[in-house]
């Protein structure tokens, strides 16, 4: 059987493949890399495109009809995640009536974007945004377009380097809103009609091809290096570390826990459809 495998063209993302990329995992099936952005990802999953995908969390609840989670690959931040960013200290009561540039709807970050504002604000009171492509959101701030951004990946670690200040961070407030749950970010899933059997098997090649790059780091990171964009190896090490974890590996019932709660939390407020989140060990 093939299984075509979609992921991003990410650092942390090709850390992870690396086990099934280089051949070190070994099975009946065959997999297919397909490399593209999470939004079109997250658009292919609506439709049930691939047999295997990264999906944002926030998408997840849009295709749990047609895809199952795995417990392996997932992307949570302990007590860091996705950061509301400016050029200079602003109040809540200014935020509130700016446009934040966002990198996505169906990103994770927006849905927690909203649930913050409601925390901070109330109910009554939603986010201003415009979409812009994530790697534009801080020279977009920079230029004046924006006067606040909401940042992802690899903009966490550089905000401060291009002379920002963090005005939010959801890993943190997530954190303590939870009693210290991990902020769910992206989820890998797989496709409930090939059947019990095959999601079992795409299961555990992904689960060893974590631990096949995280056996095998410096290796695993020259080759997730190539997609970088343009980050040194220092950055990138520190990023893939972030994100390529022990609860990369196996998210435990407490990531399950904070994905479910992440998006009760999101049909609560009715920015997501409530969903029965299936999970295939």
């Amino acid at each position: 059987m093939k299984i075509r495998l979609g992921h991003s063209p990410d650092s942390d993302d090709a850390f992870m493949f690396w086990g099934l990329a280089s051949g070190a995992v070994q099975s009946e099936f065959e997999f297919e890399h397909i490399l593209r952005d999470i939004q079109t990802l997250n658009d292919w999953a609506k439709e049930g495109k691939l047999e295997s995908s990264a999906v944002s969390v926030h998408a997840f609840a849009y295709v749990a009809d047609k895809y199952a989670l795995l417990r392996h690959g997932g992307s949570f931040g302990d007590n860091y995640g996705p950061m509301i960013v400016a050029e200079s200290e602003i109040s809540l009561d200014d935020l509130k009536e700016m446009v934040i540039a966002v990198p996505g709807i169906l990103t994770s970050a927006f849905l927690q974007l909203n649930l913050w504002f409601e925390d901070q604000f109330g109910s009554e009171v939603k986010p201003m945004y415009e979409v812009v492509p994530f790697d534009e959101i801080i020279p977009a701030i920079k230029s004046g377009k924006y006067k606040a951004g909401l940042i992802i990946h690899e903009g966490q670690l550089t905000y401060a380097e291009e002379g920002l200040v963090e005005l939010a961070n959801m890993g943190k407030w997530w954190g303590e809103k939870t009693g210290g749950l991990p902020l769910p970010l992206g989820v890998n899933v797989v496709r409930k009609d090939l059947g019990e059997d095959a999601c079992i098997e795409v299961s555990r090649c992904m689960r060893e091809s974590i631990q096949a790059s995280l056996d095998n780091r410096s290796t695993a990171l020259d080759y997730a290096l190539q997609f970088a964009r343009g980050m040194d190896v220092k950055t990138s090490d520190t990023f893939v570390g972030m994100y390529v974890n022990e609860r990369t590996r196996d998210m435990g019932e407490e990531g399950i826990k904070a994905i479910r709660l992440l998006l009760s939390e999101g049909a609560r407020i009715g920015l997501v459809p409530a969903v029965d989140v299936a999970v295939i060990d």
